[in-house]
């Protein structure tokens, strides 16, 4: 991709999800996840409504009627993606590169977080570690995340969820939210989650392409497997060829998320012909009616 070119998608996906975050997921984000903790804003007159037992007593006592304890949340949350830029994640039918779409989802996050004072970084994983970004705050520097994100270019195809999870664990930085955001076509890395899960809030993202769900009947096709180059021919108009693709893709996937539900993490699947809005926005109601 030349610079012009890079320059003109990046300020798409800049203005777009910049004002994606602003309007429809800032505020539920802050809601959605807590801060590291509460800490004391001031001593105000009770009003009716007030937590009891947040009275302060001294205050009371002296000014002869009740006064209580006010709190704010400390926010100031590291927030870390973790994005398979794996040969798969090039794989893309008539609705885009599944890349492409983890691109848009990625920034949208991002902006999210910036707009809500949090640190973000990012860790960017084939079945290597491809590039560590630090946690930093500032829309310059969502910009350059989303710069690597559209133009970094991987050193392997293969992909090892438990490299990049086992690589976080490693990372001296503050507990805070992880969104692991991949196709999860690999395996072996929940215990690697469950150590992730216990010290940050770990959700995890997964990105499907329609067609991996129900392949076309195009007649002869051959596939090459876009991690190891392996190459096979199949027959899409045959009815038990159909079948078992179906039924081994929907077993993966449920295979999948159950393993990771039982890590601790939460899971959330979106096809890149559906909204991640919509998802993204049924997610966050989720986690504020759980946090009350």
């Amino acid at each position: 991709m030349n610079t012009s070119a890079l320059f003109h998608k990046i300020k798409r996906i800049e203005v777009t999800t910049n004002q994606l975050s602003k309007e429809m997921f800032a505020g539920a984000y802050r809601s959605a996840f807590r801060g590291q903790g509460l800490e004391f804003e001031e001593v105000r007159e009770y009003q009716p409504g007030d937590d009891v037992r947040a009275i302060d007593w001294n205050v009371t006592a002296r000014m002869q009627r009740p006064y209580v304890k006010s709190f704010r949340e400390e926010r100031d949350l590291n927030v870390m993606l973790l994005v398979d830029l794996s040969g798969s994640t090039n794989y893309g039918s008539h609705y885009g590169l599944k890349r492409e779409f983890m691109t848009e989802l990625g920034a949208v996050l991002a902006f999210s977080a910036i707009k809500n004072n949090d640190r973000v970084g990012m860790i960017l994983f084939s079945d290597i570690i491809e590039k560590y970004i630090p946690p930093r705050k500032g829309d310059r520097h969502v910009l350059r995340l989303i710069r690597e994100l559209l133009a970094f270019t991987p050193k392997s195809r293969g992909s090892s969820i438990k490299n990049a999870l086992g690589y976080l664990g490693r990372l001296s930085i503050r507990s805070g939210i992880c969104f692991l955001i991949s196709d999860f076509l690999s395996n072996d890395y929940q215990k690697e989650a469950a150590v992730i899960a216990q010290k940050h809030d770990l959700i995890a993202i997964q990105i499907q392409d329609p067609f991996e769900k129900k392949f076309p009947k195009i007649g002869i096709a051959t596939l090459r497997d876009l991690e190891t180059g392996k190459i096979k021919e199949v027959d899409t108009r045959k009815e038990g060829v159909q079948k078992q693709f179906q039924s081994d893709t929907a077993a993966f996937s449920t295979q999948q998320e159950a393993s990771l539900n039982k890590s601790g993490a939460s899971v959330i699947t979106i096809g890149t012909n559906e909204s991640y809005v919509q998802t993204l926005q049924k997610f966050f109601r989720v986690r504020q009616l759980q946090r009350r």
